[in-house]
């Protein structure tokens, strides 16, 4: 049985979390928002001690990187692994500031799905690198089984050509983990993920995009013309099962929506905190002993964004939770990527509401957290798709059948 306290073993090393979060990350936050596309070097020694960490088996799972699902484990066992650890200091390094943590080096969400679907002598020669992941296509976003990208197989080596957008990390990252297709007439069966090195001939970075939130994280543009990839950089089977579908490549995202739900988590909680301290200031305490209904309209409404937001937080650690147990989550993953994203949204847009122009303006960080929490509701399958994902599970539907 899950237990929503956090594990004995992961404490030390979730305050280690903490304190870098606040030491490194929300200091260097406003700055580097502001200097958009600017490398933030702070990260090198920061990646370096992550590394060092894991290195010594006391980081368990520091960041995405650290993402892996175990075999079930038949004698049932409980476990709190890397999943869980990796989402808790996940919440606490975006409650310093989630576009720095986008952008740790070997930390990427293509990190994330190598962890996820690759063989043991690939998570070896991967080891090290620092992943992108590439999906969004010009005409495909949240539908990922209408992906145009093209592999085809060219003796040792697979030849790749297409675009990928809005790749996180793209412009800096070692290596991209890109989705294409075997072969178009096969629908999703035929989707795999191949790791592309950065100075393979025929892959090109064409831009890196302005955006609203995380802007501390570069987000590029990516184009592939006769990218010629060895064959052994095929995460996972080359073979094309029509009754498995894509449920590798899949499973990437059932370890990393709760990652990006953790994320919308610790911005949430930041939002939270600063305002409660602003409301203080201005008199108005949330008072826990006394109903809803019989404190001020502010407090009221803290106590609501609150709840909303321990909710989000409970649903992430038991989508974590179950991957590390070996059990299905790809209904929880959903479920929490879902909460939370829309939690997220919705409570960075309250406590400036709250705050009134104090949040509005640049004084605080409140106003960035809210533009920093959008694209928690957006990548990694937006917030409909998540809903889609929910019926579907809940109503034993197949994606054929409900659209």
């Amino acid at each position: 049985m899950i237990n929503l306290e956090t594990p004995r073993k992961f404490r030390a090393f979730v305050h280690q979390a903490h304190q870098v979060a606040a030491e490194m990350l929300r200091p260097n936050s406003r700055r580097y928002d502001l200097a958009e596309h600017a490398y933030p070097k702070e990260l090198d020694m920061l990646a370096a001690m992550v590394d060092g960490l894991g290195a010594s088996g006391t980081g368990s799972g520091a960041g995405a990187g650290g993402v892996r699902r175990p075999e079930a484990d038949e004698d049932g066992k409980v476990k709190n692994g890397s999943n869980l650890s990796s989402v808790l200091s996940v919440t606490e390094m975006s409650w310093g500031d989630v576009g720095l943590l986008l952008s740790m080096p070997r930390q990427g969400l293509g990190n994330s799905a190598i962890a996820s679907v690759a063989s043991d002598e690939q998570l070896r020669r991967f080891d090290g690198v620092w992943a992108g992941m590439a999906i969004t296509e010009p005409g495909c976003g949240s539908d990922s089984a209408n992906i145009q990208t093209t592999a085809r197989r060219d003796g040792d080596v697979y030849v790749i050509d297409g675009e990928k957008i809005f790749v996180t990390a793209g412009g800096r990252c070692d290596a991209v983990v890109v989705w294409a297709t075997l072969d178009k007439s096969l629908g999703r069966a035929a989707i795999k993920s191949f790791v592309v090195f950065k100075d393979t001939p025929g892959m090109t970075v064409e831009r890196l995009e302005h955006k609203l939130g995380i802007r501390s994280s570069d987000t590029a543009t990516i184009r592939f013309e006769n990218c010629r990839v060895p064959a052994s950089n095929l995460l996972g089977s080359p073979e094309v099962d029509g009754e498995k579908g894509f449920a590798g490549v899949m499973q990437t995202f059932d370890n990393t929506r709760p990652l990006v739900a953790a994320m919308a988590v610790g911005v949430a909680r930041a939002s939270l905190e600063a305002t409660r301290d602003l409301l203080a200031e201005a008199g108005v305490t949330v008072d826990y002993d006394r109903p809803i209904h019989l404190q001020p309209a502010a407090a009221a409404s803290y106590l609501q964004m609150e709840a909303d937001w321990e909710a989000a937080h409970l649903l992430t650690l038991q989508a974590a939770w179950m991957a590390d147990n070996g059990k299905p989550n790809s209904l929880q993953a959903s479920m929490a990527k879902a909460k939370a994203g829309r939690a997220g949204n919705d409570i960075t847009l309250r406590c400036i509401e709250l705050a009134g122009t104090l949040g509005y303006s640049e004084h605080h960080l409140l106003e960035k957290w809210s533009r920093d929490s959008k694209i928690l509701d957006i990548f990694e399958g937006t917030q409909q798709i998540q809903q889609l994902i929910v019926a579907r599970r809940l109503l034993g539907k197949t994606s054929a059948e409900l659209k």
